[in-house]
């Protein structure tokens, strides 16, 4: 058999065989209880969804640039904030339980201050996506600048490299696995902060999102619309995701093969 064809019907079938019969079984569960305003049917989400198909994708376009620009800055962010914990442990016990107090608190207690300071629109929308997201990539390239092996420490000592060389040449290749897992993660929570964010601060523009689809739907007792938009939600972070996903693939590919190139050259001459 194909390695192809064996790998997409032992991985790809199963969960799709599943989503399946969970349409079916919705469709037919919602068709016998007649309670299309609470639960409507997945052929009717569909048929609305197409039907405002050019709202959906308009209000989707603008999510994925607020979570894009969120994930960017919170990436930048996070890789800065990294590395001023890796050079200096009293900057790190200092500042971490700040940062820690700041993932823990519940966005919906700081987008109305947000709003206050910012106003209404697409500035705040992605400084609530860059708070959400910022935690993760603090964390895994905190972890990946400061996990080293303590005998390439040694080494870099016994040449006396001084720290620069030390953060460019061991610390940063040592973190790229950390930060691309971290990216991943952050990447998904920014969807998530951009449509909450959406929710309080995208109210009133020309220009709405997502997040303020699902309010206006919600309002309006548009479940179907609701659902749809929903739907797209998933659909938008599940593409962030593998997106970043490929692209993490591609440079930890470099990067180990990099390395392996460098040693067989050597090994050759």
């Amino acid at each position: 058999m194909n390695p192809r064809l064996r790998w997409l019907l032992e991985n790809a079938l199963p969960p799709l065989a599943l989503f399946a019969l969970i349409l079916v079984a919705w469709e037919i569960g919602a068709a016998a209880l007649n309670l299309s305003y609470l639960l409507p049917r997945p052929t009717q989400v569909l048929a609305t969804g197409w039907e405002s198909r050019a709202e959906i994708f308009s209000a989707g376009c603008r999510t994925a640039e607020a979570a894009l620009a969120g994930f960017a800055a919170s990436f930048c962010i996070g890789v800065i904030v990294a590395l001023a914990f890796s050079q200096s442990r009293i900057v790190q016990r200092s500042f971490f339980p700040y940062a820690i107090f700041l993932q823990t608190v519940p966005i919906v207690a700081i987008a109305p201050i947000i709003v206050i300071w910012f106003g209404y629109g697409f500035q705040s929308v992605v400084i609530v996506a860059a708070i959400i997201s910022v935690f993760p990539v603090i964390t895994g390239g905190t972890t990946g600048l400061t996990l080293v092996d303590a005998n390439l420490l040694e080494l870099f000592a016994i040449c006396n490299a001084s720290r620069w060389q030390v953060l460019t040449k061991l610390r940063l290749p040592n973190s790229v696995p950390y930060l691309v897992n971290a990216a991943k993660t952050s990447c998904g929570l920014a969807v998530i902060g951009a449509i909450v964010g959406e929710v309080f601060a995208g109210v009133s523009t020309t220009s709405y999102g997502l997040g303020y689809l699902i309010y206006l739907a919600n309002g309006q007792t548009k479940t179907d619309l609701l659902f749809a938009t929903v739907f797209c939600s998933t659909l938008l972070g599940v593409g962030l995701f593998a997106a970043v996903s490929l692209i993490g693939n591609v440079i930890l590919l470099r990067w180990h093969v990099a390395p392996q190139r460098a040693t067989l050259t050597g090994r050759n001459k």
